[in-house]
């Protein structure tokens, strides 16, 4: 029955696959024909902005331990005393006018680069987790074969754009070296666009450099071709650790992703006005200094606003507060003319159930209706982000493709309207049969790998089955079949014979 049930599953995902390619599916990025909605009125967008404002001009932000960053605000003509900046009303919008509204991250398989900005939306994997979880071996640390599966089910996908970034902590390498392996793991097990590390200056420098022998200088040079995702340590605090990363990525001309972590009433107000206010300032400051850094570099206005239970202090995710609150911070980069990255696909459920996918899909839905750019955490994200689990990120997976064909609208034109189908039918009759359906039958609707929508015997014959169960076994399956995509051999031992060189010249640091 089970391996029955397997080949029934491979072929039924092959027939997928092909009607996806019929439709256009496994496009490198999405291009919304659904408009972003816009939640508060000019007047309230106005009061926010004036109060992020206030915050920059008369509380500020401190910059720690870079030297750099505060000489820059200092040229800028900001107010400096010690490690306190104070911005002058203003001036951050005039400094962020040098960056790019809409650019493009090439892959070095060119037919996967993608566009960040505009209408474009990018579907990348979750981020940062320490654990990784399955139903077979439950909650554990994360490894490197992990963070390897991991891309694998990334490029498997046709519902993800994005290699991402730290998929999991691959606890068994040495904090100071696991980065090249990460780098390494997704040039040689995706074509897809990529992430790299902002843990130290010198390991975003390595990322970088890692780009210069798969690309060449040039390229690097004249173009992005990878992220760093840069945290605030808020409230209002940027350090010097994500500051110099951050200035390293803008330097080099490659994009910083710039992202506040706000849990209202631990480090924001519990109000979502008056966190949206702190999120404005404290992005607005770290996409301004890659400017001062280097004037029109490529740059992300991130956000991530959270909700936490105020009798225990645990954080919430996947709640609606935010999710509402992510529909504002759309505007408001907009008004900035800058690309967005916020929300994802956020529960702290513990395992991958009916709380994961509805606090995920409500997440994931505000950041399909703010109009976010480029959707870090869209897959795998469970357990408050502190776990990334196996059968979430198929789960998610689906649920993205979901979202291809919600974005996608809805076409109006001759053929759609299908006037003449009703001519053929008639009143009382029956669609399946005619032209119209046959000519349309194979893509009309979006068809996902995981559901079940069986009859119920049919269903209790085959096992009854639930959503993670299939799950479980769908990404043994992709992983089985993966066939890693090709990558020179020269370029590979060039990349080989850095990493060796970079791991040599260190000791081993595990803390």
């Amino acid at each position: 029955m089970g391996e029955t049930t397997t080949t029934t599953r491979r072929g039924r995902a092959a027939r997928s696959a092909e009607r996806q390619s019929r439709g256009g599916v496994g496009r490198p990025y999405i291009s919304r024909n659904l408009p972003p909605q816009d939640l508060l009125s000019e007047d309230a967008l106005h009061r926010i902005e004036a109060a992020a404002d206030r915050i920059l001009a008369e509380t500020g932000i401190e910059f720690r331990d870079d030297a750099q960053a505060l000489a820059h605000w200092r040229r800028a003509g900001a107010e400096i005393d010690g490690v306190l900046v104070r911005f002058p009303p203003g001036m951050l919008r005039e400094v962020l006018a040098t960056a790019p509204a809409r650019f493009t991250q090439h892959a070095r398989n060119p037919a996967r680069s993608v566009e960040i900005g505009g209408d474009a939306v990018v579907f990348a994997p979750a981020y940062g987790s320490p654990f990784v979880m399955d139903l077979d071996r439950g909650r554990r640390y994360g490894t490197i074969a992990d963070f390897e599966n991991f891309v694998k089910l990334a490029q498997a996908s046709p519902w993800l754009h994005h290699s991402g970034g730290t998929i999991c902590e691959p606890t068994d390498l040495p904090v100071n070296k696991r980065h090249l392996d990460m780098v390494m793991a997704h040039i040689r097990w995706s074509d897809r666009p990529f992430m790299g590390s902002v843990t130290a200056e010198e390991r975003a420098e390595d990322s970088i450099e890692m780009c210069r022998l798969l690309f060449g200088t040039e390229f690097v040079d004249a173009n992005c071709v990878i992220l760093g995702n840069v945290n605030v340590n808020s409230p209002l605090v940027w350090d010097g650790t994500m500051t110099r990363s951050l200035r390293a990525y803008a330097r080099a001309n490659q994009a910083a992703v710039i992202v506040p972590f706000i849990l209202g009433g631990a480090m924001g107000p519990v109000t979502s006005a008056g966190a949206i206010a702190q999120a404005l300032a404290e992005t607005m400051a770290g996409c301004a200094l890659t400017q001062l850094e280097h004037p029109g570099a490529p740059v992300i206005f991130g956000n991530f606003l959270s909700s936490m239970n105020l009798r225990s202090g645990s954080p919430t995710f996947g709640t609606p507060e935010p999710a509402a609150g992510s529909l504002v911070v759309g505007q408001l980069a907009r008004r900035l003319n800058l690309p967005l990255r916020c929300a994802g696909n956020f529960t702290t459920s513990k395992l991958p159930d009916a709380q994961a996918m509805a606090e995920g899909t409500l997440s994931m839905l505000s950041a399909i209706h703010c109009g976010a750019n480029f959707i870090l955490h869209s897959a795998g994200f469970l357990d408050g982000l502190l776990s990334m689990s196996y059968e979430k990120f198929v789960l998610d997976c689906d649920l993205c493709g979901a979202l291809h064909a919600y974005l996608d609208g809805i076409r109006v034109d001759d053929a759609t309207l299908a006037v003449e189908a009703f001519a053929e039918v008639g009143p009382g009759n029956h669609f399946f049969g005619c032209a119209h359906t046959m000519a349309h039958y194979e893509d009309a609707f979006w068809e996902s790998e995981l559901a079940d929508n069986e009859p119920f015997e049919k269903w209790e014959a085959a096992g009854g089955t639930d959503a993670a169960t299939r799950a479980n076994r769908l990404w043994k399956v992709r992983l089985e079949a993966f066939e890693p995509p090709p990558l020179d051999a020269a370029t590979t031992e060039a990349l080989r014979d850095f990493t060796d060189r970079r791991k040599a010249a260190a000791e081993d640091l595990w803390y």
